[in-house]
């Protein structure tokens, strides 16, 4: 990835995708729609922040925009992963395809949990995963898959450096979820947003424009899904365009 010499700008990255977020999140189905998935992967947060015990790399949001470019070429590398389970190479992961790659991940879901996860990460309505879309549902499909019981366990997904990339993008979400319940509300995210410089706290309009980026269903709440839909929004990952680093 190219990039131009000069100071990175947090802000006018967000600047630059913060356009483009509210439209591809409006076509987003209700949550209401999933109801059991969504508490199950509100579940499997709450177990990840216990975990951690309170320990984070990121200190503000901006910390997290700073990981944006790491974020952009560790996702790029899924591309491999969806051309493997793209079967008939037509640009889209369908409901049998979906199957044989739960099945490969040793991922038992019931029928209903299985079309919840395919539709919920439909976002167009298209009745197929595009690449954005499947990106997303990897990370979901991460989550949900148990730690391995055997003795000598083996990466979940046969890639380090892939489950490294959501690892990190999980704690970027733990950072902004202060109370721990699995799903992000504004409180959270305007104290994550004024963390950076007390002396200079984020104005509000600002802060509700990020929260609305990632609430696409205004429900108030973000779960993990918006979440990761705005992050991969964010960092560019359907464009060949060059993040901008420079304040010129």
């Amino acid at each position: 990835m190219k990039q131009s010499v000069g100071i990175f700008h947090p802000r006018v990255v967000l600047k630059f995708f913060s356009g483009r977020v509210g439209v591809m999140l409006s076509r987003c189905g209700s949550s209401k729609k999933y109801k059991k998935l969504d508490a199950k992967l509100e579940r499997k947060m709450m177990e990840f922040k216990r975990h951690t015990s309170g320990r984070n790399n990121f200190r503000s949001f901006d910390s997290i925009i700073m990981r944006f470019p790491q974020f952009r070429e560790g996702l790029k590398n899924i591309r491999g992963v969806f051309a493997q389970y793209d079967e008939d190479s037509n640009g889209i992961i369908d409901h049998e395809e979906l199957k044989k790659c739960l099945q490969k991940l040793q991922l038992h879901l019931s029928e209903e949990e299985v079309e919840d996860l395919f539709c919920s990460c439909d976002a167009d309505g298209s009745q197929g995963i595009q690449f954005n879309e499947f990106v997303v549902l990897l990370c979901l499909i991460y989550l949900l898959m148990e730690p391995s019981t055997s003795p000598h366990p083996t990466s979940k997904m046969a890639s380090p450096q892939l489950e490294a990339t959501f690892d990190t993008i999980i704690e970027a979400f733990l950072f902004l979820d202060n109370n721990g319940d699995g799903k992000l509300n504004k409180k959270d995210m305007v104290k994550a947003l004024n963390a950076a410089s007390p002396r200079e706290r984020s104005p509000a309009h600002i802060t509700r424009t990020r929260f609305k980026e990632m609430d696409g269903n205004r429900s108030g709440k973000v779960g993990i899904r918006d979440f990761l839909f705005a992050l991969t929004d964010w960092v560019g990952l359907d464009s060949d365009e060059d993040i901008p680093i420079s304040g010129s």
